[in-house]
């Protein structure tokens, strides 16, 4: 079964409102089994809605509809899908009788257009609105599924939950399930990640993979198809194993997971604290980390150091390095991160110091970016980064590399013990 998923209302085409709802239906859908192949998002408008359907019919078995079920005359799903199919609306009698005791629950007049809401195809099966007046339907019809549900996601998530699966299930024989894994990357271009593992793309039918570039990110998205949950699993797993032979360097995490996370993941998981001396950044490496609940377990401190004196003077770093090296240079993040950890007694110290822009510094082009971090015994370790975009964006990708470099550096020494 392939479905389409149709959001009916001109305040998402405004930007007024997110359409969550086409996302959650999807993620239900995909655990029946059931393929999402497009979504549509149609104002209300009745021939615009109708050309919608009728895309829709050609391409489409199951077709949901989301919103336009309530009592003004901008809500004209039903009426449209009524007139197209040549179907009555015929008032649902439990429907009309939740809604009036709703208004005599509350105190309220029910005026007329209320009871618009009630309204039903005919011959269609009811969908109850546990949360809501209008109530869904389904009807199936020339070979299609037509299913109508309530705009609102408090309305909509629940009466899916509840009574559209139960319903869909009873059409499905011999389903499917869909498994996704989402692996994601960092240090690596989109680009250089697909030619890597091209000819594993080119092969792909199930699992199928899907490569997304983002915020300095890739991911991939691998999903696979079948009867069984675990099986599925598996398949999942033989497509990771294989990508990671390739780019598994890169790899930092799952699906909905950040840098951020598992940073914080590992600096909690071994019980490690850090100080930070931030030039570039100006802060904000630790305002990424004080938005976690729990930073303070971690995060032992830090400094703004912007100008040489403070550099000089609170952190410590040596004229000689400042005269000779620079304080855009390795000598100098070296110095940052040891002296940061010292300074306030944490076990690890992460420095940033780099040109942002918009103009060169001590003969640096912008974006030259030094990262250092320092192990309470170990050596301490400096990477060099060129990073491109503006004076924002080059900041914040040297803060999700000090994330990224954070990972790389716990895990390499944690797998030496």
């Amino acid at each position: 079964m392939n479905a389409e998923i149709i959001a009916v209302g001109t305040e998402l085409l405004l930007g007024q409102i997110v359409n969550t709802n086409a996302q959650f239906l999807s993620k239900q859908l995909a655990d029946l089994g059931i393929n999402v192949f497009y979504h549509t998002v149609v104002g209300d408008n009745a021939s615009r809605l109708k050309s919608a359907l009728e895309i829709a019919e050609s391409r489409s078995d199951l077709i949901i509809f989301t919103g336009g079920l309530g009592p003004t005359k901008d809500d004209l799903t039903k009426e449209t899908i009524s007139a197209h199919l040549g179907k009555n609306l015929v008032l649902d009698d439990a429907a009309i009788r939740s809604i009036e005791e709703y208004f005599e629950r509350t105190n309220r007049i029910m005026t007329e257009n209320n009871r618009k809401q009630a309204l039903v195809l005919e011959g269609s099966h009811v969908l109850t609105n546990d949360h809501g007046m209008a109530p869904g339907m389904a009807l199936t019809e020339n070979n299609h599924i037509y299913m109508l549900l309530p705009g609102p996601p408090s309305e909509m998530e629940p009466m899916v939950v509840h009574y559209v699966q139960p319903y869909l299930l009873s059409k499905i024989s011999g389903r499917e399930k869909i498994v996704s894994r989402v692996l994601r990357f960092f240090g690596i271009g989109e680009a250089a990640l697909e030619t890597e593992i091209d000819d594993l793309i080119e092969a792909q039918t199930n699992p199928t993979i899907a490569p997304l570039a983002a915020d300095g990110e890739v991911t991939l998205r691998l999903t696979a198809k079948h009867a069984s949950v675990s099986e599925a699993e598996k398949m999942l797993d033989f497509a990771e194993g294989q990508i990671c032979e390739r780019v598994g360097g890169f790899l930092y995490g799952y699906d909905e997971s950040s840098l951020l996370e598992e940073a914080m993941k590992l600096l909690k998981q071994h019980q490690l604290t850090i100080a930070a001396a931030e030039s570039l950044t100006g802060g904000m490496f630790q305002g990424q980390l004080t938005s976690v609940a729990g930073a303070s377990q971690v995060l032992s401190g830090g400094f703004v150091c912007y100008t040489n004196e403070v550099k000089a003077n609170v952190l410590h770093v040596k004229k000689e390095t400042i005269e000779t090296d620079g304080v855009v240079s390795e000598r100098c993040a070296a110095e940052l991160a040891e002296n940061v950890a010292n300074l306030l007694g944490a076990k690890i110290g992460i420095s940033f110091t780099g040109v942002a822009g918009p103009t060169e510094q001590e003969g640096k082009a912008v974006g030259t970016v030094f990262v250092g971090i320092s192990f309470r015994g170990q050596s301490t370790k400096v990477v060099k980064l060129q990073l491109g975009g503006n004076r924002d964006a080059i900041r914040k990708r040297a803060v999700k590399y000090g994330f990224y470099l954070l990972i790389k550096r716990i895990t390499e020494a944690q797998n030496a013990v």
